[in-house]
């Protein structure tokens, strides 16, 4: 009877120790590496355990990835023959729901207003550089002064999409866009003290997202009272002497969010298809010409049965038909979610302004190089280091402009900003994957992307031996500024060569659907057309997007049907 006790006894202790052994190997806060716990009190490695899935950020809608066909589904009327059909895959990923609209843009303009006082001659040019360009409303013929007035900042056009701004302006919108919404995140969370991003920031001490990540002591101008745990709501860790220490968010935490940007195209196009519809098990039934099902530009919805679905040209002088009858309710662009979300959410995929992607254009889109996340554009830089081995934090002593080729000056970085510059063979050194900092002319078919490119170029070709690391293929034109150094003056010299064959070079970037003003052909998804990056019109606009960290999707279970 004894041993049969002592078995019973033996043999729980066992199990419990067998089942404090599963569970210590397999609980969250130890590692599995080395066994040591995970986010001790007592200090250690620190990681955020409980991260369950990326927080869809403000005006984003989630977009899952998958493959489909890139490329025209109708006949090429145009002649352009620049979007064959391709296979491609693009990872999930987030887009605004709809472009961004004047209300928004006018609270990127406040901001500068109210950091970078366009009155001190410093920072006249930061504000002026991201006002977008009233004047493209005029028309030789025709009277659209009220527009150029009034387009921007009535509030009657609140909810209407901005237009007149540059590719490089959209880029920095999304820039500063970025920091906004990861200042507005830390503050959640506690590591930045609540209203600080209005009441005590001037020109200088700023956030900006990798100036957090990379120089935390340095964000907001090194003004560490923000930043402190005593003026946050986080737990004070101090060290073994009792010292404070102060401790930052990073990527590991989860709380800071990806980059806002513009979408590429592959991602765009995508996007705006919406062929979710389509779907029947794993497999995509048919093809749309539009963003909605269907191969006519009315709904066909018993209730709303002959409405038009998006906002473009009618017809040779009707851009919204009758008074008392208008056929899409607008006769220039129109308020945003107006017209029915295709089956992604995604408002305006076609028609009411034409939208900047972040491509450059190229009439081939190189499926046999890549057929995963395409894009055209890439420009590797690095952080720049000071002389002491720290990152290069710019000042307001040191900001850089740069003077367009339009003539209109942008500042290179703001003050807080990691300064950055072209990587170099410290990364490209016997590396596989790319051997240049400037990726924007690669493989697209000139002399350059050929093996024997370095014999290929002579002095005859009009290409020295400095300059022939650049494409050529695209015989564009070349105007020049200079500046006046007695004066300051921009002196403008147009290109007047009679040689140009070509619009096309490394600074033309594509834009894709169709606008107020454009006729039914250019609202299907699969349209490219490309305008230089530092040029506006009316009718192009943008809408951001965010890259998916994790999974791809967010359903846990695999679909069935």
């Amino acid at each position: 009877m004894k041993k049969v006790m002592a078995f019973k006894i033996l043999l729980l202790v066992t199990i419990s120790l067998t089942t404090i052994g599963c569970k210590r190997s397999s609980s969250s806060n130890s590692s599995r590496a080395t066994g040591w716990d995970i986010n001790s009190r007592d200090g250690g490695f620190q990681y955020n355990t409980q991260f369950k899935e990326q927080e869809t950020a403000p005006g984003l809608v989630f977009v899952e990835g998958g493959t489909f066909t890139m490329g025209r589904v109708q006949d090429d009327v145009m002649h352009d023959w620049n979007n064959t059909p391709t296979q491609q895959h693009v990872q999930s990923f987030y887009m605004d729901e709809t472009e961004v609209t004047n209300k928004m843009y006018m609270e990127y303009l406040d901001w500068l207003k109210r950091i970078y006082p366009p009155s001190e001659e410093n920072y006249r040019a930061i504000y002026i550089g991201a006002l977008p360009d009233t004047l493209v409303w005029r028309n030789r013929l025709g009277y659209n002064e009220v527009m150029t007035e009034n387009y921007l900042r009535h509030p009657g056009y609140g909810e209407y999409p901005v237009v007149g701004v540059s590719w490089i302006q959209a880029v920095e919108f999304a820039n500063w866009r970025t920091d906004r919404v990861n200042e507005m995140y830390l503050e959640e969370a506690g590591y930045i003290t609540r209203d600080a991003k209005i009441a005590s920031v001037e020109a200088g001490q700023t956030f900006n997202t990798d100036t957090y990540i990379n120089a935390p002591t340095q964000v907001y101008g090194g003004n560490d009272s923000i930043t402190s745990p005593q003026n946050t709501r986080r737990r004070v860790q101090t060290t073994a002497s009792g010292d404070t220490i102060n401790v930052y968010a990073g990527r590991e935490t989860g709380i800071i969010s990806p980059s806002y940007r513009l979408p590429t195209e592959a991602e765009w196009e995508y996007a705006a298809l919406g062929l979710t519809e389509l779907r029947s098990y794993n497999i995509y039934r048919g093809r749309k010409k539009y963003p909605w099902d269907g191969q006519y530009t009315r709904s066909g919805k018993r209730k709303v049965r002959g409405d038009q679905l998006a906002n473009f040209k009618q017809g040779k002088g009707d851009y919204g038909g009758i008074a008392g009858w208008s056929d899409d309710g607008a006769d220039i662009t129109n308020q945003v979610k107006q017209y029915e979300p295709n089956d992604f959410g995604l408002y305006d995929m076609a028609g009411n302004v034409a939208e900047w992607v972040a491509d450059v254009y190229r009439p081939i889109v190189d499926d046999e190089f890549n057929d995963f996340n395409y894009y055209r554009g890439n420009v590797y830089t690095k952080n720049a280091i000071s002389e002491d081995g720290t990152v290069k934090i710019v000042t307001t002593d040191e900001i850089v402009f740069d003077t367009l080729p339009n003539g209109k000056v942008i500042a290179r970085d703001l003050p807080g900003e990691i300064a950055q510059v072209p990587v170099d063979e410290d990364e490209t050194y016997l590396r596989q994957n790319f051997d240049r900092s400037d990726n924007r002319n690669f493989r697209d078919g000139d002399k350059q992307s050929s093996r024997q490119y370095r014999e290929s170029f002579s002095e005859e070709d009009g290409v020295t031996t400095e300059t022939s690391m650049t494409s050529k293929m695209y015989n564009s034109p070349k105007h020049n500024i200079d500046v006046d150094d007695s004066t300051g003056a921009l002196i403008r010299e147009y290109d007047k060569s009679n040689k140009r064959t070509s619009l096309i070079n490394d600074e033309v970037r594509v834009y894709k659907g169709g606008s107020w003003k454009d006729r039914e052909y250019w609202l299907d998804p699969a349209q490219r057309r490309y305008f230089p990056q530092t040029m506006a019109t009316d009718y192009i606009g943008f809408r951001c997007a965010m890259s998916r960290v994790g999974s791809k999707s967010k359903n846990k279970n695999k679909t069935k049907n």
